[in-house]
């Protein structure tokens, strides 16, 4: 895979870039909301020693081509408002995972797909993966359809996979192949 530390992607009201130093406090406010990290796989981030050391480790990650992790930059007002991501990237197979998050603030204003939209596109076109797949939290209803409507389709299940403080949550799979979404890919893509 390329290097990733340079990818600038643009839509309507974002832009798309790589995460920098002085975007720890916005992205320790985005983590550290219970209401954010509800559904993730991990705890609220409890301090902004750990939005650092993200943004570090990505900064390598992204220059060696094993992660794509883009912050979301509302252009209105130049806010860290999210990030979407591919990772466990496999090159041989062409296929990445998915994640993303946005700051409460920002959620019901369509920018998370807006977002992915440009990510997929990127990935399909660019990258020339073949699949993309995402898990979440199936109890979260507003991220299964953001992806319903991106056009991935849910294909399984894994029961009790997580246990984030205690709680025990299932993963809902999904999956999006470039196929499908030369077929269905919405017009702004």
């Amino acid at each position: 895979m390329p290097a990733f530390d340079h990818v600038l992607l643009n839509t309507e009201r974002l832009q798309l870039r790589p995460l920098r130093a002085d975007d720890a406090p916005a992205l320790f406010a985005i983590f550290s909301d219970p209401r954010v990290a509800r559904y993730l796989s991990r705890p609220a981030w409890t301090s902004i020693d750990q939005a650092h050391v993200r943004i570090g480790q990505d900064a390598d990650a992204m220059a060696a081509g094993t992660l794509l992790r883009l912050g979301l930059e509302r252009r209105a007002d130049r806010a860290l408002v999210g990030e979407c991501l591919f990772f466990n990237l496999v090159p041989t197979c062409r296929r990445a995972e998915m994640g993303y998050a946005l700051a409460h603030a920002a959620w019901g204003a369509g920018l998370m797909h807006e977002a992915l939209v440009a990510l997929i596109e990127l990935g399909f076109a660019q990258l020339e993966l073949n699949r993309i797949e995402a898990d979440i939290d199936p109890r979260n209803g507003a991220s299964a359809s953001t992806l319903e409507r991106l056009g991935f389709r849910r294909e399984g299940l894994l029961r009790e996979r997580w246990i984030v403080q205690g709680e025990v949550s299932d993963s809902a799979l999904y999956g999006l192949l470039a196929a499908d979404w030369a077929a269905t890919r919405p017009p702004s893509a």
